[in-house]
């Protein structure tokens, strides 16, 4: 079958290559899965670099979301789900035109959820809304993000828009403004201008933030914590530009703030199947409204894949560069 892979760790550009791998076979409990299209996304490539949680054994073969049809189901799983549409993440191995997933954690697709958005449905929108669910903040709360315009950031604003919760968006550049502003996305500031903070206080008033979510890393930290109210959260989320988090005693301990880091892959295997149920079904209803946006930055073949790469890492792209077979 065509697949992706790479044989060594590396610059994803360079390693990753098309490749004739062997089908899989759907062992108990799991399904066969005929890809339709696979994102890429950014924690994929850090895994190719072997810079990730997760290292796969070598050759690998890339991608961890998809959505596609079930072809073949394995043992003690219903025959009735071959022929299905589903979505399914946290798996390895989409980047072909067939991969196994297990049998619970596909998730069946209505006829409007397009195959573009299923294929983005759960990774990063179930990281964005268990994220949301990490702050532990209620209806009428302000959470301030960095990294806005990423994939994450503009499903969080959204999601957090449906639930009451108030959203001021940072961003580094100043045409990512009217980026957000365009998908509906209220309360954007960009920190490329001067005295950018002394706009966000007026948004959020006296009392300051709930929690904020830092992305970036660097000494923006220190600015969030400025601008969270007592007993703030500040989450760790990424760190974009690889620079080493700055923080002020003085902040922390005079509002006793408290600093978290956030794994998405972590908070997932420990929540509650009940909980991740409800969470799920709460995305697929804003989807189903029309509600969440997860445009597609372009669709490439699976034989592309050095361009596909390339155009992932091409700043300001407008969604998810997606893959298919």
């Amino acid at each position: 079958m065509r697949s992706v892979i790479h044989d060594s760790f590396g610059d994803p550009a360079e390693v990753l290559h098309p490749a004739d791998s062997v089908r899989p076979e759907p062992a108990s409990g799991e399904v066969l899965v005929r890809m339709r299209l696979s994102p890429i996304h950014n924690h994929d490539l850090w895994t190719v670099r072997g810079d990730y949680g997760y290292k796969p054994t070598l050759p690998a073969i890339g991608g961890t979301e998809a959505v596609g049809t079930v072809e073949a189901v394995g043992e003690g799983v219903e025959p009735g789900l071959i022929g299905k549409r589903v979505a399914v993440a946290s798996v390895h191995g989409t980047w072909a035109e067939f991969f196994t997933a297990p049998a619970a954690g596909v998730v069946r697709l209505d006829d409007a959820i397009s195959d573009e958005l299923g294929a983005q449905l759960i990774a990063m929108p179930f990281s964005a809304i268990s994220l949301l669910e990490f702050l532990n903040v209620k209806e009428g709360d302000w959470v301030i993000q960095t990294a806005a315009n990423g994939a994450v950031g503009k499903i969080f604003a959204t999601i957090a828009k449906s639930r009451g919760v108030h959203t001021l968006n940072l961003v580094r550049r100043d045409d990512a403004v009217a980026e957000l502003e365009a998908l509906g996305i209220e309360n954007i500031i960009s920190t490329a201008n001067e005295g950018w903070q002394k706009e966000a206080r007026a948004i959020l008033g006296k009392a300051g933030a709930r929690a904020a979510i830092d992305s970036v890393g660097g000494k923006i930290a220190t600015d969030l914590a400025d601008l969270l109210g007592t007993e703030g959260l500040l989450v760790v989320f990424g760190t974009a530009t690889g620079a080493p988090l700055e923080l002020s005693s003085g902040g922390l301990i005079m509002k006793h703030l408290t600093v978290k880091g956030f794994w998405g892959s972590k908070v997932s295997s420990e929540m509650a199947a009940a909980d991740k149920g409800r969470l799920i079904g709460e995305l697929i209803g804003l989807a189903m409204q029309g509600k969440l946006a997860l445009p597609a930055g372009g669709v490439f073949d699976l034989a592309d894949i050095t361009d596909a790469v390339k155009a992932s890492l091409t700043p300001g792209r407008n969604g998810k560069i997606l893959l298919r077979p």
